[in-house]
């Protein structure tokens, strides 16, 4: 959000991202990014990341801005479904994620609620997709092509090719279990190297004590939520990354590790081997075997990781802004002349 508002700003548009306010926030505020935001009188509760939000006066402020066109990104908020839903300017919605993501009662869960929000979705003149595999699900589920294109999410900024000369393999994301990390701790029981997993969630403490149980303390470190320099240092120095997500729509972890000229070894799930292509080493998801089978064959060639490391920061490149924002004005400009319509689009489907 933060990167598309400011580098649609630097093209001359005039931006407002319209979001909750959480506490100790201002009401509105002029970044220095050339973007506003304005923040909506807002209820929280915080049991999951991000925290369930209920906000006031989504569709009154959205009528008072008079935008030329509205892009909705989330779809967890009942009190913005609904008022996105009766908003009647041009509007697209950001997919994010896959339709009914998660694990168990997750899944469930998320599958109960894209399959409410669907009403909602019809009336959005476009869908913008983050990954190709995204764009293939909603197709399947009967939106015709024409409604959705894929743009995935860009980087910020791109790094120096790291050196990859630490002794550690590194692990990098939030602490859930659509992660797949107690796969990766189960792996670690193969693999002569030390493993690092940055990152906090939810299932901290439970992977904590399914290292102790596994007595893997001594090779697996998790130094929880990291700062950014600390971070961009991991990432190019590290042997190489792993992410054995169960689910995974774009993976703009990998994309990150990718810029650092870093190897990825991944699981075979939804976008990631579209984002990682021949950057890394792919394997099945909950699969401990293969995923020690992958690392240990990039531990005992350097070359091999070389030249996947190569392969990948090349990879990386296409995920530059400068490439994908133009995408996003193209989209822009066909739902504001109305070659977009979701008068159309309920037509089809």
């Amino acid at each position: 959000m933060h990167d598309t508002s400011r580098l649609l700003a630097a093209e001359g548009h005039d931006v407002t991202v319209l979001t909750g306010r959480l506490p100790g926030t201002a009401d509105e505020e002029r970044t220095e990014d050339g973007y506003t935001i304005i923040r909506l009188r807002s209820k929280i509760v915080n049991v999951y990341n991000p925290p369930f939000i209920s906000s006031k006066d989504v569709l009154e402020t959205l009528n008072g801005m008079d935008a030329d066109i509205v892009n909705y990104n989330y779809r967890w908020a009942p009190s913005y479904n609904r008022d996105l839903k009766r908003y009647d300017g041009k509007k697209v919605f950001t997919y994010h994620n896959m339709w009914g993501e998660g694990i168990g009662m997750q899944a469930k869960i998320s599958e109960f609620n894209d399959g409410r929000f669907r009403s909602c979705l019809d009336t959005f003149d476009h869908v913008i997709a983050v990954s190709d595999h995204v764009r293939n699900d909603l197709l399947r589920r009967g939106y015709p092509e024409r409604y959705v294109t894929s743009v995935p999410a860009g980087l910020s900024k791109y790094p120096g090719i790291g050196k990859g000369d630490g002794d550690f393999i590194l692990s990098l994301g939030r602490l859930v279990r659509t992660k797949g990390l107690d796969y990766l701790i189960e792996a670690m029981k193969d693999v002569d190297c030390r493993l690092v997993i940055c990152g906090r969630g939810p299932d901290a403490e439970r992977l904590a004590k399914r290292i102790r149980k596994l007595g893997l303390e001594d090779r697996i470190e998790m130094k929880g939520w990291v700062e950014e320099d600390e971070k961009e240092g991991l990432m190019g120095s590290c042997k190489f990354f792993v992410m054995p997500s169960l689910f995974e729509s774009l993976g703009l972890a990998a994309i990150e590790l990718m810029a650092h000229g870093r190897p990825i070894v991944h699981t075979d799930v939804n976008g990631l081997p579209d984002t990682v292509m021949d950057g890394g080493i792919s394997v099945p998801p909950k699969d401990p075997a293969a995923l020690s089978k992958a690392m240990n064959a990039l531990l005992d060639d350097p070359g091999l990781a070389e030249k996947l490391g190569k392969n990948a920061a090349e990879q990386a490149q296409r995920y530059r802004w400068d490439g994908l924002i133009p995408k996003i004005e193209a989209v822009y400009e066909k739902v504001v002349s109305g070659e977009y319509s979701s008068a159309d689009i309920r037509k089809a489907v």
